[in-house]
């Protein structure tokens, strides 16, 4: 091929400066590019029309992704909202109890006591709103406040509160079997379920779950020293009723298998209210 054919071929010539010769292609389009045109990339160049779409993409992919966080803010991810709220609400309500006189009636009104779940069931969870003392609810706001801030962006919002309730619920349950006429107070039962729950799926994520084994011991050893005036039917209830839920979570996580979830989660709360029969069979055997 002569220079005069070189010359004389349009496609020898930047698309964009038809003067300028050139005997360079885009990367992406194959068109002809002269310097000025060329953006260099690891490999080869590029002209400025590819360039302006790769760049349209990049940021389609970007703004994609910082929605993402903004999006899972009601379900998994985002701040510790439930947390927040049940802190709240208990360290309120364990004020109010603290009024001479109407504090009492408030008292005598949520704390749990196993006969009395069958005709004022609301006992069952109330008893995680009244505590004995100033200490004994700054330990369990703590404890909830710091598994909380792990567990609820882990789970989601919803799964988070049903396992707070559920695990409740277990503590009481077994209180009403093993020690029908203990009355019974606090949130040591819900907070026992968040620990067996994040011992069980952290297994499950292959996690370092030793500190919270070791957690889960030293309040073991306090809850059965003698003389100890704790619940210990509420902390194992509790418990094991979180570590059963966490079974569930692990191993549902597919989105295929929230149905199935929902309706181990149900088939848990019905199974516990089932035992409450456990205590009238025994009284009237």
């Amino acid at each position: 091929m002569t220079d005069s054919d070189l010359r004389s071929n349009p496609e020898n010539f930047c698309y964009r400066h038809p003067d300028r010769q050139s005997f360079v292609l885009c990367q992406r389009c194959l068109r002809t590019i002269c310097p000025e045109c060329q953006t260099p990339l690891p490999v080869g160049v590029i002209c400025p029309e590819c360039l302006a779409d790769q760049q349209k993409q990049q940021k389609a992919q970007h703004a994609t992704v910082t929605r993402m966080p903004r999006g899972r803010a009601t379900g998994r991810g985002g701040r510790p909202l439930v947390t927040y709220a049940l802190v709240i609400v208990t360290s309120v309500s364990f004020l109010i109890t603290l009024i001479p006189g109407f504090g009492d009636v408030v008292w005598s009104w949520l704390a749990f006591r196993g006969d009395l779940a069958y005709t004022q069931p609301w006992r069952l969870v109330t008893v995680t709103l009244v505590h004995a003392g100033i200490w004994h609810v700054a330990l369990n706001m703590l404890a909830l406040w710091a598994l909380g801030r792990s567990l609820e962006p882990l789970l989601g919002r919803w799964r988070f509160l049903t396992l707070y309730l559920l695990s409740a619920l277990g503590g009481s349950v077994l209180t009403a079997i093993l020690a029908p006429t203990t009355v019974v107070v606090g949130a040591s039962g819900a907070v026992w379920g968040l620990l067996g729950a994040m011992f069980v799926i952290g297994r499950h994520l292959g996690a370092n779950v030793t500190a919270i084994a070791v957690i889960l011991g030293l309040n073991l050893v306090i809850t059965f020293l003698p003389g100890s005036s704790i619940a210990w039917q509420a902390h194992i209830g509790g418990g094991l009723v979180g570590a059963l839920i966490g079974v569930i979570f692990a191993r549902t996580r597919k989105s295929s298998q929230q149905r199935a979830q929902v309706w181990l989660l149900i088939a848990v709360a019905a199974g516990l209210l089932a035992l409450l029969a456990v205590p009238l069979a025994l009284y009237y055997a």
